[in-house]
């Protein structure tokens, strides 16, 4: 590899907030977290800590909540409201 065109990688703390869910992994934004935002391990070190939104702790994909919409009554629904399409 060639000397300094590639991002700094190193370990990052990813934090799931709403599930209480963090892990540990490498990732070029180690470089670009704020050395305010640390956390401290179970191994004792201090990391860098992105918090994120959704993870798969609580995606509701994941989790075995998400909800399947009714698409066919949807459409019954509008051609009702709105008229059927003409058909030839």
């Amino acid at each position: 590899m060639r000397k300094g065109i590639h991002p700094e990688y190193g370990p990052v703390v990813f934090r799931d907030r709403a599930a209480g869910y963090a892990f540990l992994t490498r990732s070029t934004l180690a470089a670009r977290v704020p050395a305010d935002r640390t956390v401290e391990w179970e191994d004792g070190r201090t990391y860098p800590v992105v918090d994120v939104e959704v993870s798969h702790v609580s995606h509701p994909f994941y989790t075995g909540t998400a909800r399947v919409l009714d698409t066919a009554g949807r459409v019954e629904r509008f051609e009702r409201r709105y008229g059927g399409r003409e058909r030839s």
